[in-house]
């Protein structure tokens, strides 16, 4: 098992943490503060920070083969270094804080469009560069006037904080579950939900900001028909981020 920091601070750029397995698809830790790629959100970029020095670049993070478990990808040039790992090794797992902060303020803006549009989401996408959701509706959307929506709610600063509830709660509370493509993480016997207060709940493993001010700038780019049923709205930024 590995256990992950993130879900109780994104804000978390590093750590230490051991080696607990390495081979070629990857290196796993005992700790870490990366996300693997999972809910629609990309997994995070970064390094591990040797005790000889060394750094040993990580392109990506996925979950790993066993339940619990998260790998850390090298980058395509890293084999020399990764053969050099081994198990119980000491290192310093750091994100890509530029990376990652976009992640946070993308998924919080998708939060913030899911109260704005009051229909099942089918489909997810969090990126550095963009954002999108696919909405199972056929009612057309405003690009102008959801942007708009956003910008309120960015303006009003609403405080986001995360809670855990059962198993059990969320089967009671079906209502909370908003996606029909993505379902809530489970097996662990408790599940993460995401409260933006006065705005939106529902259930949610993703790296979020801790204020909808921090969202900052973002716009709706595009509004999409994909079929008769589902309509994509897609995110960016305003204003090209820093980094």
């Amino acid at each position: 098992m590995t256990e992950e920091l993130f879900r109780e601070d994104s804000y978390l750029r590093e750590c230490t943490a051991r080696i607990t397995a390495v081979d070629a698809a990857g290196v796993q830790l005992d700790r870490t503060v990366f996300y693997p790629l999972g809910g629609g959100q990309a997994g995070d970029a970064g390094e591990l920070l040797l005790g000889d020095g060394r750094v040993l670049r990580i392109a990506d993070t996925r979950k790993g083969p066993e339940p619990g478990t998260i790998v850390h990808l090298p980058a395509p040039d890293q084999d020399a270094l990764l053969a050099d790992l081994q198990p119980g090794m000491e290192v310093t797992a750091r994100i890509d804080w530029a990376r990652r902060e976009r992640h946070m303020r993308f998924h919080t803006a998708t939060h913030l469009l899911c109260a704005l549009v009051p229909h099942p989401v089918d489909g997810c996408s969090i990126t550095a560069g963009y954002a999108r959701l696919d909405f199972h509706m056929t009612e057309p959307l405003d690009k102008d006037e959801l942007s708009a929506g956003i910008a309120r709610l960015v303006r009003e600063a609403h405080p986001v904080s995360h809670s855990w509830i059962t198993d059990e709660e969320l089967d009671a509370n079906p209502h909370l579950v908003r996606s029909m493509s993505v379902q809530p993480p489970r097996g662990t016997g408790r599940v993460r939900v995401l409260n933006i207060e006065g705005v939106d709940l529902q259930p949610c493993g993703g790296t979020h900001v801790r204020n909808t001010s921090e969202v900052g700038a973002v716009i709706v780019t595009k509004v999409e028909k994909k079929s008769a049923r589902t309509r994509r709205v897609v995110l960016g930024f305003a204003e090209p981020a820093e980094g």
